[in-house]
């Protein structure tokens, strides 16, 4: 008897094994990881993290992890830190269709910088980015996933081609209905070249009622607590944002409507009429209004010190084509024709708009980091931009783990996505970065990157480096056939 009992009871116990000693599968398994949890500014030591398809299905020790789950491929991520996929959230495609194909050879720029996901905010080129948007989401493009605002909303005969023009409240109307029904675009963009300021609140209140997402550049004839009043969902640029700061901005506004000011006597008065306590007033009425600010700080720098810095040595220039380098030409000679009292003012101006990030984080309003990187906008380099926009953050008064929110957790919170997107727990997306540095310490380490995961599929530096190589290849062909011409 006692004989068919420890039988039995050898048999349960082996029975009952499996329940704990089996294995699951994943498809990838991170190990010996330092996680960064962004959220918390925290680095968590000897972590491990399982991907199953494009989604994050496990994260914890490395020793629970292995015991638990094995995968058919492995990375070793000892003396290696996870964050997650990093966000441009201000890119731009376009100089006409001949410029199509160069545009096109951006993309693996992005992934190669460890930047999964893009915003386009709108070019000259709204049809193609919707198409490769699509294609991108299939499969049959490769790219970082791409949400764009389609084609802009502007007024009637405006400087920025590929806009929907709207002289009136039915032409507004009917672009919204366009954009969200037949394009089924990520978000609007409402600029400010030709379009009437009552315009311009009509489309952002418009758009907030049909529950879409609005960016925009505020009219100098609208004060900023109008467009935030109106629904703005975010302000692209830091001198709009810097603009709500001065004491007069109203009266300003006024006269600028008027015509008894131009442009050029508004931002003087703008800039002259700064205080501190107005600026952190209206910053706490963007935070509570849920606004969100695109500096876009990096790119404006870059225009603003084009009469010192010489960029013909630029690395970044071997991996753009010679049309999109011609379309530099636009800001460079426009800068070149600037006497020394405009250039100095053009260098105090980006300096004093500067000061205001750290406000702007003190206020609590959501900062996204964002490049400008596109067409027309002279030597800022898609892909590698990123990572000297959010540095230019932690010079300018922020920390390297906020400059790190900017531009891996803001993003996704704009469009409402943290639930799948801006941290590295099960249930997110599979869209992962391994550097081999710790970001919290120094943002600069977001550019030492040894794989990039997309997608739950892996990259790492050895595709990384192809990437750029074949983009570097692909310029100095089209290089080659533009000088035989």
């Amino acid at each position: 008897m006692k004989c068919l009992l420890a039988v039995l009871a050898s048999t349960l116990l082996t029975l009952g094994q499996p329940a704990f000693a089996a294995q699951k599968q994943g498809d990838v398994i991170i190990r010996h990881v330092t996680l960064i949890d962004v959220e918390a500014a925290k680095a968590l030591a000897d972590q491990a993290v399982v991907l199953h398809g494009d989604d994050i299905v496990a994260v914890g020790s490395d020793a629970d992890i292995a015991r638990g789950w094995r995968a058919k491929q492995k990375v070793d991520g000892t003396g290696r830190f996870l964050i997650p996929g990093l966000w441009d959230m201000h890119v731009h495609f376009g100089g006409g269709p001949d410029l199509i194909e160069e545009n096109k050879a951006l993309l693996p720029l992005y992934v190669a910088n460890g930047i999964t996901t893009i915003r386009d905010a709108s070019g000259d080129l709204p049809d193609q980015v919707l198409a490769w948007r699509g294609e991108i989401a299939d499969g049959s493009l490769f790219g970082p996933r791409l949400l764009t605002s389609g084609a802009k909303i502007e007024g009637i005969a405006p400087v920025w081609k590929g806009t929907i023009e709207v002289g009136s409240e039915k032409d507004v109307d009917a672009a919204l209905d366009r954009l969200k029904n037949r394009d089924k675009v990520d978000f609007v963009k409402i600029t400010d070249s030709t379009l009437k300021p009552e315009l311009f609140l009509y489309a952002l209140g418009r758009a907030k009622a049909l529950g879409i997402r609005t960016s925009g550049h505020i009219p100098m004839a609208l004060t900023t607590e109008q467009a935030v009043d109106a629904g703005i969902s975010s302000i692209e640029h830091l001198d709009y944002a810097y603009n709500a700061g001065a004491k007069d901005e109203a009266a300003i506004a006024a006269d600028f409507a008027a015509g008894r000011i131009d442009r050029a006597e508004a931002n003087r008065r703008l800039d002259a009429g700064f205080d501190r306590d107005t600026a952190m007033a209206a910053y706490r009425r963007f935070a509570a209004k849920g606004v969100s600010v695109t500096p876009t700080l990096n790119g404006s720098r870059i225009i603003a010190y084009l009469d010192r810095d010489d960029h013909s040595k630029d690395e970044g220039l071997a991996y753009i084509g010679p049309k999109l380098r011609k379309t530099y030409d636009w800001r460079i000679e426009r800068a070149a024709k600037a006497d020394a009292a405009a250039i100095a003012a053009r260098h105090k101006q980006i300096d004093d708009v500067a000061t205001i990030l750290p406000m702007l984080a003190e206020a609590g309003v959501p900062i996204i980091a964002g490049t400008d990187a596109g067409f027309l906008n002279s030597f800022n380099y898609p892909g590698f931009g990123l990572h000297d926009e959010i540095e230019l953050y932690t010079h300018k008064g922020l920390t390297p783990a906020q400059a790190l929110v900017s531009a891996t957790r803001a993003g996704p919170a704009w469009f409402g996505w943290l639930d799948r997107y801006g941290a590295i727990r099960p249930g997110m997306a599979a869209d992962l970065v391994l550097l081999t540095q710790n970001p919290l310490e120094n943002i600069a380490a977001t550019r030492a990157i040894d794989t990039v995961v997309m997608r739950g599929k892996v990259h790492d530096r050895a595709a990384l480096d192809a990437m750029l190589a074949a983009a570097r290849e692909q310029v100095a062909t089209w290089n080659a056939e533009a000088a035989a011409r």
